[in-house]
């Protein structure tokens, strides 16, 4: 049976950008109908940033245990014998995670008074759709459609080839695991597959890995990776795949077949730009970036008026917290207030071993926008809580201007610094002086320490290094 929904606010797809515009655009008391092709929470809830971190989370204890198991021990515990793995009760915890806050983001919507519409959205024209049988007709649209994973032409995923989505549902542990690309989603299953036995080998066609980092980012992690048996070819170009696994063109240029049960390829993601009639709506897509994105202003405005877009769809970076900040930031635009966005910094996190997060700008990048820095880095190797937790490995460093100690980057390597992130953050968005962070007190004992020690050594006087 046909129907047909007018609505204030329609918005297009239900990950951080649609969900969190919908729910302001409720509590602002904007009539909203958000539709969504599969679940609520989009790719970070489902099959990203929470399934993954899920994962890598219950890997961390599982090498742990291995740890304990071992002839040494771990810190005087021994275990009898060596843990063993249930890859599918594992992905079924994961599953619960995903369930619980699935359950939490439907239940926050209907609170807001969001109308949701399961299925594919089809444009006829800019503020007209079709979804199944239903036409819906707005004032505004905000544009959330998220991005997919990029599939090589000559590596299509399949059984054996899987992206990121399908390494997340993987009930059986593969024995030998190839992954092709070196960034951050390559790098965190990687080595949580790792850690949970399997033999990984890594193919990158740069000469590095993580390059969205600089090397000194970097270090610990490509130590870690030596050290635990992790196989990386750097300067290789994957050619394909046959029956014995992957076949990888080497920096020498001879050609060698890496064996694999499983292909991961991860090299990147792209916007979601197709299958929802973009073309009917009149969009201009960005230019400096080929086309890639659809072009926005600094309050998402597409060039259609009362047509706004949000996201993965508009720019890097794609991060969850990007996505949510733009679609809270446009649900007031059209309630009404001034907004734009025009963050101080999008602070990035690499859920590797160790960690990486990374705010503001970094060493390189300041002196590329011909600014005179101090930069200072405090170790974690001499910071009480990191020793205590056996992580010694990694640093803080702070990026500031010469001229008047304004922090320009904030960036660390170690475990469990993505919990700084949200300082690094704030501080750059207040505007804070290297003075500002040496002047507030940091708890002890924690990992915080290090990044106000890091500003104490850029001003000159560290007291613990």
């Amino acid at each position: 049976m046909s129907e047909t929904i007018h609505t204030k606010v329609l918005i297009i797809g239900g990950g951080p950008g649609g969900y969190v515009a919908a729910i302001r655009c409720g509590q602002l008391g904007l009539e909203t109908t958000l539709v969504e092709s599969h679940k609520l929470g989009g790719t970070c809830l489902n099959v990203g940033c929470i399934p993954s971190k899920a994962v890598i989370h219950s890997a961390g204890y599982f090498e742990t245990m291995a740890r304990a198991a071992s002839d040494k021990g771990l810190h005087g515990i021994k275990l009898a014998s060596p843990p063993t793995l249930d890859m599918a009760a594992l992905v079924a915890w994961k599953e619960t995670v995903v369930k619980k806050l699935n359950t939490g983001v439907a239940a926050l919507l209907k609170r807001a008074k969001v109308r949701v519409v399961q299925g594919w959205a089809v444009f006829s024209d800019a503020k007209t759709c079709k979804v199944g049988d239903t036409t819906i007709t707005a004032e505004h649209v905000i544009l959330a459609t998220g991005s997919l994973p990029v599939a090589l032409p000559f590596l299509p995923f399949g059984d054996k080839v899987i992206s990121s989505t399908e390494a997340l549902e993987l009930e059986e542990l593969p024995k030998k695991l190839v992954v092709v690309g070196a960034g951050y989603i390559g790098l965190e299953l990687g080595i949580a597959l790792r850690k949970l036995g399997s033999d990984v080998t890594i193919v990158e066609a740069l000469d590095r890995i993580l390059p969205l980092y600089d090397a000194e980012l970097v270090a610990p992690v490509a130590k870690w990776l030596k050290t635990n048996g992790v196989t990386v070819h750097l300067s290789a170009k994957a050619k394909g795949a046959d029956k014995g696994g992957l076949v990888v063109e080497m920096a020498d240029g001879k050609t060698e077949t890496f064996p694999a049960d499983r292909i991961l390829v991860t090299v990147g993601r792209k916007p979601n730009t197709e299958g929802w009639g973009r073309e009917t709506m009149a969009l201009d897509m960005d230019s400096e970036t080929g086309g890639r994105f659809v072009k926005v202003d600094d309050q998402c405005r597409t060039s259609m008026k009362n047509v706004w877009a949000v996201g993965d769809l508009v720019g890097e970076p794609m991060l969850e917290h990007k996505a949510a900040t733009q679609g809270e930031m446009v649900a007031e635009i059209i309630a009404g207030h001034k907004r734009r966005f025009a963050p101080a910094s999008i602070p990035a996190v690499c859920f590797t071993e160790p960690e990486i997060v990374s705010a503001g700008l970094l060493p390189a990048e300041a002196a590329a926008k011909g600014i005179e820095t101090i930069t200072a880095v405090f170790p974690f190797a001499a910071n009480g809580r990191s020793l205590s937790m056996d992580s010694g490995e990694g640093f803080v460093r702070v990026v500031a201007a010469k001229s008047d100690h304004r922090l320009l980057g904030i960036q660390a390597v170690g475990a469990h610094v993505a919990e700084l992130s949200g300082e690094f953050s704030h501080a750059l968005e207040m505007g804070a002086l290297l003075e500002d962070v040496a002047g507030t007190i940091h708890v002890h004992p924690t990992l915080s320490e290090a990044y106000h020690e890091a500003a104490l050594r850029a001003l000159g006087h560290a007291i613990h290094i």
